[in-house]
């Protein structure tokens, strides 16, 4: 079932009229089946393997919760992570993993020949994997107690909205919302629907009517690309993917919200960023968070308290050798998580590598303007920042190559290669996402308790529906259903 489809609008409408309509307690049994029933319409057999990594994660972390002695409490801890991520590996990596040991074997020589793996992914598994692992290790970590119900904790996990591309949740944020009893508020379902009908936008209008431009691109061959061309597709290709993943974000919030259920913001105009890290602290920011507070903070050798559900990281000194170690290992493990393919790595590593010069950098920037900063930051980071998107678009090792070396040849910069309209319609994208922050960060504010505010916001929503029903067509899949 997909958000951009009439059957979710059906079944969005079903759920939040039993939501609101049903006893508190029997409000979590529809969460979890509906959200179970969400999820079958992709494969039926695949909400087995969803229920029991539920089932798995709730046992390990009562059995963690009533554990005293540490070192049984870590061993306990450690089955959970090999449980949960040896489905992951099984799932998502497996086939690649036989393909390189082939490609190896074959390289020298071997006439060993390993069987072919026909592995179907199951959708989301990498998204509740992290959460089913935050779960145990904040209960290990003692940040959280165990969820007592059985089917609070399921619904929180397999929770629709969410279940698919994220955001990803904890438990801390999502379980006691659930406890609490929300009374019907039509705010909710206003605010809920202006998301969703937002993010249908973003999707259908902008994203989609993207796609066929990049795709085009990136299926020319290489020798009819020119290095303009590279940077051109590297930007499209970033505006592609943020306005999709945005949109799967705010319909996910959106849906949430409808039944009183509140998500953290996901993106915060992240090609504003003043730096790679001030990108990454806007773009996917629960997973950044969760990469930073479940795997990069332990990896510097940096102990995580909690204060009010918030993590706190006591920050050792990170720029000195095993700092760098973990910023890169973090970053590899990152990409590889994105998808089994080299290019996901070189992708991970290539960011580590622009956070790390930033760190170097500004080593020597402190006693410039801070305006001055900024607005450099910005102009030196953005090119670098979509060019990233290369290696996490192609196909493989070789396009990549052929790319890359396009990119370092001067001669490759004075001659186009595409249609005159695709750089405008690339720099168009550039000032929409400018004037779009312009307009929420400054002017929408000022017009908020106005009538004339009410109005630009009502003819403005009117104009969107409008837009959506227009370029509304068969279903496009969002491109983080991949991952």
């Amino acid at each position: 079932m997909i958000f951009n489809s009439l059957t979710f609008i059906i079944f969005l409408a079903i759920v939040v009229a039993l939501y609101w309509n049903l006893p508190q307690k029997v409000r979590l049994w529809m969460i979890a089946l509906g959200s179970l029933v969400f999820y079958g319409f992709w494969k039926q057999q695949y909400t087995l393997l969803l229920i029991f990594a539920a089932v798995m994660d709730y046992y390990i972390a009562n059995a963690i919760h009533h554990t005293q002695n540490p070192k049984k409490r870590k061993q306990i801890l450690v089955i959970s992570l090999v449980l949960n991520l040896g489905l992951l590996v099984y799932f998502k990596y497996l086939i690649f993993f036989t393909e390189n040991l082939q490609d190896l074997l074959s390289a020298f020589g071997s006439g060993i020949a390993l069987p072919h793996l026909n592995i179907i992914l199951p959708i989301g598994i990498s998204f509740y994997t992290f959460e089913t692992i935050s779960y145990t290790v904040d209960v290990y970590r003692k940040h959280i107690k165990p969820e007592k119900n059985f089917i609070s904790y399921l619904s929180f996990l397999v929770y629709f909205p969410h279940l698919i591309a994220g955001p990803v949740l904890r438990a801390a944020d999502i379980l006691p919302q659930f406890a609490n009893r929300v009374k019907f508020n039509w705010g909710y379902i206003n605010e809920g629907f202006v998301r969703i009908v937002t993010g249908l936008f973003l999707k259908v209008v902008l994203a989609d009517n993207i796609a066929p431009l990049v795709d085009a691109g990136f299926d020319m061959p290489s020798a009819s690309l020119s290095a303009i061309d590279v940077w051109t597709l590297a930007y499209l290709f970033g505006f592609q993917i943020y306005f999709d993943f945005c949109a799967y974000s705010a319909i996910a919030i959106g849906a949430a919200q409808m039944m009183g259920i509140h998500f953290f913001e996901n993106f915060n105009y992240p090609y504003l960023a003043v730096s790679p890290k001030a990108f990454w602290k806007r773009w996917h920011i629960s997973l950044s968070n969760w990469i930073k507070d479940y795997l990069y903070l332990p990896l510097t050798g940096t102990k995580v308290v909690y204060d009010q559900q918030q993590a706190i990281s006591e920050i050792r000194n990170t720029k000195n050798a095993k700092g760098y170690f973990a910023l890169f290992l973090t970053w590899a493990i990152m990409g590889f998580w994105h998808g089994a393919n080299w290019t996901f790595v070189i992708w991970g590593l290539y960011h580590a590598f622009l956070v790390m010069m930033h760190r170097v950098i500004t080593k020597f920037t402190g006693s410039f303007n801070k305006t001055f900063l900024n607005i450099s930051g910005w102009c030196i980071s953005l090119p670098f920042l979509m060019l990233g998107w290369i290696p996490f678009r192609v196909t493989g090792m070789a396009m990549l190559k052929d790319y890359s070396l396009k990119l370092i040849q001067p001669a490759h910069y004075t001659w186009l290669g595409m249609k005159e309209n695709t750089y405008l319609i690339t720099f168009v994208l550039l000032l929409f996402v400018l004037l779009a922050y312009l307009w929420n960060r400054y002017i929408s504010p000022a017009l908020a308790n106005t009538w004339s505010g009410q109005l630009v916001k009502t003819l403005s929503i009117s104009v969107i529906v409008a837009l959506v029903i227009v370029f509304l067509r068969p279903i496009s899949q969002f491109i983080y259903f991949q991952f």
